[in-house]
């Protein structure tokens, strides 16, 4: 058997009386032992009487719940001797102990203890702190499943399918739990002391306090000779300081009157500006009056061109009856003059039958084809008759329906658009609702709006609008389209205190893609305006003012005196409104405005009157939006039902008509076809006749000649009235289309009056706006002038008799310091500084007060006080330096922890890194494969086998999956790569080999074999199964235990 010579090996084991041993001896061998038995043998007591020996609690060998329980029944004690080699470079106390260490642990029913020997047996020491040292020295922790794995750990490891024990397992073989411990007690222990040493450092602050009282105090009484001296100096300096003071007074006085005097000729350039400015807008105004003036002219003129056009128009009219009248009275007459034919042609028939009757007989059948192609004649005239009756019937008929289709397409059109402009309406008003300040510039003033906002800091004072927004109705929406009429283009604008906002808010609105903004400059701390009695309409009506309501009064000033609200006065209805402004002649009036939205004004000798703008049918300022919103969308569907009777009405006449005009086109081919019949037979008739007359006689009756060219001048008549009705025909054709032309040009000449009477209007707005303008200029030069007259020149005369009032006193104060001191001395001192008479004054005050108070105070004399602060300073020095160690040490402990804490924290990352692959590479022995996660935060441990024969490629996460010898292979496989992970000198097994097959525990006695001898520790393998399987060696030491008595 091979030896070696290793520390901390066990050579031998006795045991006395110890479970059911009565005396057992066994010697082991220094690599792999093997002790086999069967089951009560006593095999697993070897490994609890090791436990025992090295210092193990009863409990911690899961055995027994006392030591005494281990003493066999009927005996009164029981021992175990270990015997431990010592020898080699790690042995320990190799002085003391020699080669052997022998340790025997003597167990009665009340006491136990613990004996180290030497080789010769002889007694060293029976301390537990020695036992403790040699275990520690010799690294023997029997609690480590990894060096003592019992018979009870074995099969509770094995069975266990627990992740959280796994990992306890873990934590304990790999001294982990250990160490954790360990780090832990000592963070515990290190928040104590860092917690005694804060109160140790607390403790001292009294002290620290009471010292820097007694240095004031020692500081208080050095100062008090020192006030006095400062005392002296600062009355030396408040009496040159008067004279200081007044050279600064008089310093800032000659500053104030240039100031001052700098003053002059800005107020005065102000003036000039204003006068200059004054000038302009005369001129402005003189060139607007002219404007205005020429504007009225242009309006008389169409007006006077509209008068005459409408006699035109009268005339035209007149003429057009006429023709009409002429063209119907000829006809008649044509109509008479075709009897007078029809009448003439039958007396010449009557006189041919005369004549032939007075022929002889043989001539009646010629006379009866006469009469049979005269009736003939008759029948076809009154057929053309009837059909020329039927036709101009016809004509008139769909002369009548045409000019229906024409009066409706107009009034569908008309419709057409009032529907869109009640749709447009609708839309603005629910838009208003949502968002008020939309009534006033749509979208657009929003983004005025957002960029105001956005640019608020540059301005002066933020702008003011859209006025609109700022306005409302006093009481109900009465006057609202009245209103919006009267300030409507008021109500987009905005107001700024200053021409240089007025540039920043253009800015904003080109960046708002606003153009034409109104942009109102007023002085925003001017007051509400109180207007005179004497200055508004004398009437009863109300005005646009009276009617509206803001909480700005900047708001009402401009509306005011830009817009004239004062004089506008509101009518209930035109007829009212007609009363007011032409009739009574009210003064002060400027316009009046009716409530359905007419405007009517008085210009000179020129009325004026303004239809409502259809597409405002409701004001801006209306409050009960809901309602109109109803309204329109009432009207604009009743608009909508009458567009489609139109439509349908229209569809009816369209079918009417064609259905006409067919008729008539047929019926006019017809006329056109007896009228060619007629002729025929007319001729046919003629040639018989002359025929007739040939054979009879050459030459026929005068009186037949004689009716004859009657017929033919009446025929000749007839052509030649017809001929004058179809030039009358062409006449009223070109009067009609001369009443149509003029009536075109009277309503275009109506819309250039509108125009005409909306630019005098807008002119007149820049006339008002030039004359407040000029108001407002010559206000600011009177201001001026005030500020000149009453403020400026005055302010400089005061000043001036000041500055040489200050020259005298500054004589009299230099006078009285001399007495005191020279100023030289003072200067010496560092001078007065920036200190005026009357800090001084209070410094010297509260020196004198502080003089005599610190006099009062103290009774102690100042040696004794500096005494008593050196021996306080030496004492608070000593326990500061001696605390600071103290902290000083507690840093370096809490350095060493942090750092011993990454190191743990750094090798158990490591070793879950190792125990993957060393328990991956003993699976593999088996063809198996496997992996361990480690989870440190929520102290779980799983592993994960993968068997060879499993096709399906699954992994098996609970050992409990497998089969018996499967998951003892495995568990085995997970113990001996932690043991790779731990050191100790000796390690012991027992049944590590229970629920293995053959095949498996075959496997895994090779392995188990092959890794102790590889290891290099001593291996004690207890199990009740037939070892003959391993193969035998030098290294190998099987030994047999006794069966068990019966």
């Amino acid at each position: 058997m091979a030896s070696r010579h290793g520390a901390g090996i066990i050579s031998k084991i006795k045991l006395e009386n110890f479970m059911c041993h009565s005396s057992l001896q066994i010697e082991f061998g220094d690599w792999v032992n093997f002790i086999t038995g069967q089951n009560g043998s006593g095999k697993s007591a070897i490994l609890t009487a090791l436990c025992v020996a090295f210092g193990c609690r009863a409990k911690g060998t899961q055995r027994a719940s006392s030591l005494k329980d281990f003493i066999k029944t009927g005996c009164s004690y029981a021992a175990v001797f270990v015997e431990i080699k010592n020898c080699g470079e790690d042995a320990f106390k190799h002085e003391t102990y020699g080669d052997t260490i022998i340790v025997e642990r003597r167990i009665t029913e009340s006491t136990s203890s613990t004996t180290l020997k030497d080789s010769q047996g002889k007694k060293v020491s029976n301390r537990k702190d020695e036992l403790r040292e040699l275990v520690e020295h010799f690294n023997i922790d029997v609690e480590n499943p990894c060096v003592i794995m019992t018979q009870d750990k074995s099969r509770e490891f094995l069975h266990s399918g627990n992740d959280k024990d796994k990992f306890k397992f873990f934590f304990k073989a790999t001294l982990l739990q250990q160490v954790s411990e360990l780090l832990d007690s000592i963070r515990s222990q290190l928040l104590s002391a860092d917690a005694i040493v804060q109160e140790l450092e607390a403790s001292i602050r009294p002290m620290l306090k009471e010292l820097d009282d007694l240095r004031e105090k020692i500081k208080n009484m050095e100062h008090v000779e020192e006030i006095a001296q400062e005392l002296q100096i600062l009355k030396k300096k408040l009496a040159w300081s008067w004279v200081y003071d007044v050279d600064r007074q008089i310093e800032k006085h000659a500053v104030t009157i240039e100031k001052l005097k700098e003053r002059v000729p800005a107020c005065q350039k102000k003036i000039d500006r204003c006068l200059a400015s004054i000038e302009e807008q005369k001129a402005r105004l003189v060139e607007q009056e002219a404007n205005v003036a020429s504007l009225m002219q242009q309006a008389a003129g169409l007006k006077a061109t509209q008068d005459e056009l409408q006699q035109k128009i009268s005339s035209a009219t007149e003429m057009k009856l006429e023709l009409e009248g002429e063209y119907t009275r000829g006809g008649n007459l044509v109509k008479k003059m075709s009897s007078r034919l029809k009448s003439l042609e039958r007396q010449i028939q009557d006189f041919q039958e005369q004549h032939i009757r007075d022929t002889q007989a043989e001539e009646s059948e010629l006379n009866e084809v006469i009469k049979k192609h005269q009736d003939e004649i008759d029948a076809a005239c009154l057929s053309v008759k009837r059909l020329k009756d039927e036709e101009h019937a016809l004509s008139e008929s769909l002369s009548e329906i045409t000019n229906t289709i024409d009066k409706i397409s107009k009034e569908m059109d008309q419709n057409e658009r009032i529907y869109q402009e009640l749709c447009s309406q609708a839309r603005d008003l629910q838009q208003r609702r949502s968002n008020k300040v939309t009534a006033f510039g749509g979208e657009k003033v929003l983004n005025l709006l957002r960029s105001i906002e956005r640019h608020c800091m540059k301005f002066q004072r933020p702008p003011i609008g859209p006025i609109g927004v700022h306005v409302k109705l006093v009481e109900d929406d009465f006057w609202a389209l009245a209103v919006d009429n009267a300030i409507g283009k008021l109500l987009d604008a905005f107001i700024v205190t200053s021409h240089k906002d007025s540039l920043i808010l253009k800015d904003c609105a080109r960046e708002a893609n606003y153009r034409n903004l109104q942009i109102i400059i007023y002085d925003f701390s001017r007051p509400r305006l109180e207007i005179p009695l004497h200055m508004l309409p004398a009437t009863d009506h109300l005005t646009t003012l009276k009617v509206i309501q803001s909480d700005n009064p900047t708001v009402l000033n401009v509306l005011v005196d830009m817009g004239s609200a004062e004089r506008q006065v509101l009518v209930p209805d035109y007829e009212v409104g007609k009363i007011v402004a032409f009739e009574q002649r009210v003064k002060n009036l400027k316009e009046v405005y009716t409530s359905d939205g007419y405007k009517l004004f008085l210009r000179g000798s020129v009325e004026t009157i303004l239809n409502p703008d259809r597409r405002h049918r409701t004001g801006r300022l209306c409050s009960s939006l809901d309602d109109k919103i109803s309204y329109v969308q009432e009207e604009a569907f009743k608009v909508k039902e009458l567009i489609q009777e139109a439509k349908g009405k229209k569809r009816r006449f369209d079918e009417q008509q064609r259905k006409l005009d067919s008729t008539f086109q047929s019926l006019k081919r017809r006329r056109l076809n007896e009228e060619h019949e007629l002729a025929r037979k007319e001729d046919a008739l003629l040639d018989i006749k002359n025929n007739f007359a040939t054979v009879t006689n050459d030459e026929p009756p005068p009186n037949v000649d004689e009716i004859y060219e009657e017929i033919a001048q009446v025929q000749e008549d007839r052509h030649s009235k017809e001929l004058s009705l179809e030039k009358i025909k062409v006449r009223i054709s070109i009067a009609t289309k001369d009443v149509n032309d003029l009536t075109n040009s009277f309503k275009g000449l109506c819309e250039a009056v509108d125009k005409a009477v909306r630019a005098i209007e807008l002119a007149e707005e820049e006339l008002s706006s030039t004359e407040e303008n000029l108001r407002l200029a010559e206000d600011e030069k009177t201001h001026y002038e005030g500020i000149m007259d009453k403020k400026v020149l005055p302010d400089i005369k005061l000043a001036e008799s000041e500055y040489e009032e200050l020259k005298c006193t500054r004589k009299e104060n230099c006078r009285k310091a001399s007495i005191i001191c020279s100023e030289s001395e003072v200067q010496d001192l560092g001078g007065c500084g920036s200190f005026t008479p009357e800090q001084l004054t209070a410094q010297i005050n509260r020196l004198n007060q502080r003089l005599q108070k610190e006099s009062n105070r103290y009774t102690e004399s100042i040696d004794d006080l500096r005494e008593m602060q050196i021996k306080k300073e030496n004492k608070v020095f000593k326990k500061q330096q001696m605390y600071g160690a103290f902290r000083e040490k507690l840093n370096a402990i809490q350095k060493a922890l942090d750092l011993r804490w990454n190191k743990f924290q750094r090798n158990a990352s490591l070793l879950k890194r190792q125990l993957t692959w060393q328990f991956n590479g003993h699976l593999r022995k088996k063809g198996i494969s496997g992996h361990i996660k480690v989870d440190y935060d929520k102290k779980l441990l799983s592993v994960e086998v993968k068997m060879p024969q499993d096709a399906s490629g699954n992994t098996v996460r609970d050992t409990r999956g497998l089969s018996g010898g499967e998951r003892s292979f495995s568990t085995l496989c997970f113990a001996l790569a932690l043991h790779e992970m731990t050191e100790a000198p000796f390690r012991a097994m027992d049944e590590f080999d229970v629920f293995m097959d053959a095949v498996s525990r075959k496997i895994s006695l090779d392995t188990v074999v092959d890794f102790a001898l590889a290891q290099g520790s001593q291996w004690i393998f207890i199990t009740p199964h037939d070892i003959s399987m391993v193969k035998p060696g030098e290294r190998i030491k099987k030994q047999q235990m006794a069966a068990p008595r019966g």
